[in-house]
């Protein structure tokens, strides 16, 4: 019983490990795919200004 205790999730992971390369195999990523996920640069990334508080709310009736 130990024994099935072990060899189960060992198993059962080289069936996930196994499914994975299969599918990276039956579906190869595109070119644009490739590139989407490659990180850009610091300088190429659009900065983003912080423009604080959006300020007071509108005044109540």
């Amino acid at each position: 019983m130990a024994v099935l205790a072990v060899l189960i999730p060992l198993l059962m992971l080289g069936v996930v490990l196994a499914l994975g390369r299969y599918e990276e195999l039956l579906l190869p990523a595109e070119e644009t795919d490739r590139l989407e996920s490659v990180a850009l640069p610091a300088a190429a990334s659009p900065a983003i200004a912080s423009r604080g508080p959006a300020g007071t709310p509108a005044p109540s009736p």
